[in-house]
């Protein structure tokens, strides 16, 4: 059983196709870093797997079963926390809310949601994070607490919708090998969206790259290559490998985040 399969998935938002008859299947335990430019589909393809986002044409599986709203065996970290959080809201809160499904203000927690929650902190090097505000806490230790609320019920599929926006090098790092240490400890399958390859080197096993509907799975050496990169977006692509970093110019412009007049992938 695929932790995730796609047969023929399209979705189509408004009047624009964002995914196109799109087959691929992810292996439990997988790590998979899923890139391309602002628009490609990647957040779309991850509320699809939520069960948040219905599709137009295709199948998708999620851990042998169609998508389901709230399935407790998939760990998310969204993008953006458009919510504010409650005035000096401290690391433990903030998860055993999360944990009970409950708004803010929720009732006295079990020693066992006590416990689930310290071991997640613990597992993603968090503790210290348990009595501290939130509000005060840096980028990096936000993004923590945030994967350990995403695994606090030992999930099977851990999503994550481009969690080194904002952190430094060192810090994109230290989330990526915490991911990579996360996904080989429960063997859960990750979906890690991204702007740029580099920071994911030697820690992914594949790469899925989205564009114009379209979408390109392997291993990096297999999918970050002038053939395949040119024919996904049907414009040429050059791939160069330089130092251990790769580099991806496009005479069409941007293929991720950065500016189109001077797009490659920086080497971190």
């Amino acid at each position: 059983m695929s932790a995730i399969a796609f047969d023929g998935v399209s979705i189509t938002l408004g009047d624009r196709a964002v995914l196109a008859d799109v087959s691929l299947a992810i292996a439990p335990g997988e790590f998979v870093g899923v890139l391309g430019p602002n628009g490609a589909g990647k957040t779309t393809m991850m509320r699809a797997i939520l069960g948040l986002t219905p599709v137009s044409g295709g199948r998708i599986e999620v851990l042998g079963a169609p998508p389901r709203r709230g399935n407790p065996a998939i760990g998310y970290v969204p993008q953006f926390r458009r919510t504010p959080l409650p005035p000096g809201i401290t690391g433990e809160e903030l998860l055993l809310s999360a944990h009970r499904g409950e708004r803010w203000g929720f009732p006295l927690a079990s020693a066992s949601d006590r416990t689930a929650v310290a071991e997640a902190l613990a597992r993603v090097g968090a503790a210290d994070l348990a009595r501290r505000s939130v509000a005060q806490l840096s980028g990096g230790e936000r993004q923590r607490l945030f994967i350990a609320q995403a695994v606090v019920g030992r999930p099977q599929l851990l999503l994550l919708d481009e969690p080194l926006i904002s952190l430094d090098p060192a810090r994109q790092r230290a989330i990526v090998e915490l991911v990579r240490g996360l996904s080989r400890e429960l063997g859960v399958a990750v979906l890690f969206s991204a702007h740029e390859v580099n920071p994911l080197l030697g820690a992914i096993d594949k790469v899925l790259y989205l564009g114009g509907g379209r979408a390109a799975i392997g291993t990096v050496d297999q999918v970050v290559n002038d053939k395949v990169l040119t024919a996904l977006y049907r414009t040429p692509v050059r791939v160069i490998r330089a130092d251990g970093h790769v580099f991806v110019h496009s005479e069409a412009g941007a293929l991720d985040g950065h500016d189109p007049h001077d797009h490659h992938e920086h080497a971190h």
